[in-house]
């Protein structure tokens, strides 16, 4: 019964990552490809991805805490049972923990791609004024 709750956590697990990675799919892809040219946003993106995935599972899938069905807290005690009523804990703390850890990832990411894109737009708008700077001294105003 252990290995068949295992594996339970671990579809819900991945099928939460899926849900998440499908919503903020067009808005990464957006940020990465503004901040980075596109061939590296392209494999930024893949890593992402892939990152969600596994911070998702590992946050998701709590071995430490399903040991508890295997293995007595106590030297005179047994294992926890699965029940009906067990068994939808684990399900919905599987759901939460597993969005809970995306979301702290997600939110890091944004907050760096945040830095990221104030740092471009400052070099674009200086290389801009620069532009400028350099196309009107080169010419004079018609009056």
């Amino acid at each position: 019964m252990f290995i068949v709750l295992l594996l339970v956590t671990f579809v819900v697990s991945v099928a939460s990552c899926y849900f998440v990675v499908r919503l903020f799919d067009r808005s990464i892809s957006a940020i990465l490809t503004r901040i980075v040219h596109e061939d590296l946003s392209k494999a930024w993106h893949r890593y992402l991805t892939f990152a969600i995935y596994v911070v998702g599972v590992s946050g998701g899938v709590r071995i430490w805490e399903l040991e508890k069905y295997v293995t007595p807290r106590a030297a005179d005690a047994e294992a926890v049972v699965l029940n009906a009523g067990r068994w939808t804990l684990e399900v919905y703390r599987t759901i939460i923990e597993t969005l809970q850890s995306v979301a702290w990832m997600l939110l890091i990411f944004f907050l760096f791609a945040l830095i990221a894109y104030v740092v471009v737009r400052n070099r674009e708008l200086r290389y801009g004024a620069q532009k400028a700077v350099e196309a009107g001294g080169a010419e004079t105003p018609a009056p």
